[in-house]
């Protein structure tokens, strides 16, 4: 052995450069320049921004190790590669060469750039050719996920994750899936993709085979895939079909989560469907006996039953006396005392109520109810209790234009008229008499059982004044008066003992000309009273007209006395005269007599023309 490491004795060159050495350099000019060519020879010629293949040599939870055969491997983060779960050791991938060497000499890759630097032709290739491409779901966004498809953030819709609906988008969160892309817009580089689109062309075939063995009244069951306030949709396996609301169950259903939750397996009949069979109709309740058709079969008109108040309407309300059993109970069959305009006045939906029977139609389905039957009708016992003529005290309930309602008791109503109010006044309104929810003593005029009517009085209640005011009130008496009321056709006066009378336009012309008007207080002359129709005719201008003519009558008959008187007069005077004018006519020839009609009209018969024209002109009024 010390005989071979002899032979191996190192020889000192011959030409080593010392000075080199000394300076740090171990070899000489010529044999550095070689050794740098021959290493730049060994590296990959590779530029920055630019895409080339490496190999996986180690990898971790962290970053992969890639080796692009340059002087140094570069560093790649392990959320590159979410998408591909099944990334390994010795895997060839794409970098992008972001930069050769960094402030500590790394080199930088990127595999997301990479991808993304032939994303777009890759996307637009499989969008054209409808092939399966693989994502990862990053994360939720409004309306739907975003995934990671070949680099590109491409838009996955809510609607498009599965065949049903998804309530909790956080599942699919980190999961890589299968797409389709469904729709692309270079523009914008806007990428929509569908995981549904590829469930849907697997269920195909099976839905063909289910709608092709589809005929009505057939069972099947089914998964509730979606439930709306107007049905439930069921799956019933690759097809679906609708149950409506009203095919939910033989009773009401407010909203179809009262009876049925998501994902909940049932038996459902068809009922129908188009056609083509894309529409199907499903039943629930045809599964099941009709509720009539198990109804009690000794219930009968007057039975009490107990029910449900299940839906209202103005005119009734809808009570369940069984499953899938409802009656009617209408307003007026309500109450004997109440007089509601609504039934909603007297119960509401979900009340519990009793209920009398009154009619049952088992061949149509149809029950009328009555509540107030459960109690005694008060009309019943009326001709005892309200006979005519007896008086009693009832409250105003409402008024109309001819007359006021009031309450006797509760339920039983009667009407005044408004000529029954007053003896003495008229009124335009009941609402100038008495008021509403005021108490008013009545008298009982008459009763109609069989219509319910009832008619009262008030003035009944007192004598009739009317006897009175005839040997008061008489033609050509004067009364004190106030206008009242000034009217188009006249005004009324409010005479004593709280009577009124009329008067028209032409007798309230006062003695100076003017008009009278309301609130004055004058005389009144009666020209007129008619007691049947309860009226007086009533004249202010007649008082001082009539004594004026009284006047001139009087100066009348003072001028047809002096006249007579002045006749007297003249006849003795012509007696005179005469025997003068015959003593000397004795002896002249006697003289024709004066005819008849050239008689002169006397003052007398002036006086007695006048009088027979004052009478004509009051008949005339």
């Amino acid at each position: 052995m010390n005989e071979a490491l002899n032979k191996q004795t190192a020889v000192p060159q011959a030409d080593f450069d010392w000075e080199a050495y000394e300076k740090g350099s171990t070899y000489g000019e010529v044999s550095k320049e070689n050794l740098i060519e021959t290493y730049d020879q060994s590296v990959s010629k590779i530029s920055d921004n630019e895409v080339v293949m490496g190999k996986i040599t180690t990898l971790n939870k962290r970053e992969v190790v890639i080796n692009i055969g340059y002087k140094s491997d570069g560093v790649v983060s392990m959320n590159e590669f979410r998408y591909n779960p099944n990334l390994k050791a010795g895997d060839e991938v794409e970098v992008y060469i972001e930069s050769q060497e960094d402030k500590k000499g790394q080199l930088i890759l990127s595999h997301r750039k990479a991808r993304a630097f032939h994303a777009w032709n890759k996307v637009t290739a499989a969008f054209e050719s409808g092939e399966t491409v693989t994502g990862h779901v990053k994360c939720r966004t409004k309306g739907g996920m975003i995934a990671d498809v070949f680099g590109i953030e491409a838009f996955l819709p809510g609607s498009q994750i599965d065949v049903k609906p998804v309530r909790d988008y956080d599942i699919f969160v980190d999961k890589t899936m299968e797409f389709k892309i469904v729709k692309i817009n270079p523009d914008f580089k806007n990428v929509v993709i569908s995981h549904k689109a590829l469930i849907e062309d697997e269920l195909e075939q099976q839905k063909k085979d289910i709608i092709a063995k589809l005929e009505k009244g057939q069972v099947l069951e089914g998964i509730v895939k979606n439930i709306t306030p107007y049905g439930i949709f069921v799956d019933l396996g690759g097809v679906d079909g609708l149950i409506h609301i009203t095919d939910l169950s033989w009773g009401r259903v407010a909203h179809p989560e009262e009876l049925v939750q998501l994902d909940e397996k049932l038996n459902v009949v068809i009922l129908d469907f188009d056609d083509e069979k894309k529409r199907i109709a499903l039943g629930l309740k045809q599964l099941t006996p009709h509720p009539w058709d198990t109804l009690d079969a000794n219930l009968k008109i007057g039975d009490i039953v107990k029910g449900k108040v299940v839906s209202m309407a103005d005119y009734g309300a809808f009570v369940e006396i069984a499953p899938g059993v409802e009656g009617l109970i209408h307003v007026s069959e309500m109450s004997w005392t109440q007089h509601l305009k609504s039934a909603q006045d007297f119960v509401k939906a979900g009340d519990e109520v009793e209920a009398v029977i009154l009619a049952l139609d088992r061949d149509d389905r149809k029950v009328s109810l009555g509540i107030k039957q459960l109690k005694p009708d008060p009309w019943e016992s009326i001709v005892d209790k309200y006979s005519v003529g007896s008086k009693h005290t009832a409250k105003v309930c409402n008024f109309t234009n001819f007359g006021v309602f009031v309450e006797v008791e509760a339920g039983v109503e009667g009407l005044i008229h408004i000529s029954d109010l007053s003896w003495t006044r008229k009124f335009r309104h009941p609402s100038e008499f008495t008021e509403v929810g005021a108490n008013i003593e009545v008298q009982v005029l008459e009763i109609d059982k069989d219509n319910r009517r009832l008619s009262l009085g008030h003035k009944q209640l007192e004598e009739n004044p009317w006897d009175v005011f005839e040997t008061i009130f008489t033609v050509g008496s004067i009364h004190e008066g106030t206008i009242i009321d000034l009217l188009e056709k006249g005004a009324v006066i409010a005479l004593p003992y709280g009577v009124e009378g009329f008067a028209t336009p032409k007798h309230l012309v006062k003695e100076d000309g003017s008009q009278a008007q309301p609130e004055e207080k004058l005389s009144f002359k009666v020209i007129e009273f008619n007691k049947d129709s309860k009226r007086i005719i009533l004249s202010h201008s007649r008082i001082f007209e009539d004594e004026r003519r009284e006047a001139k009558k009087g100066k009348e008959k003072e001028k047809e006395v002096d006249a007579e008187a002045a006749v007297v007069d003249s006849g003795t005077e012509k007696e005179k005269k005469k025997s003068t004018r015959k003593s000397k006519s004795e002896s002249k020839e006697e003289l024709p007599a004066q005819p008849p009609f050239m008689e002169k009209t006397t003052l007398g018969d002036i006086s007695e023309l006048a009088e027979l024209k004052e009478k004509l002109e009051e008949n005339k009024e």
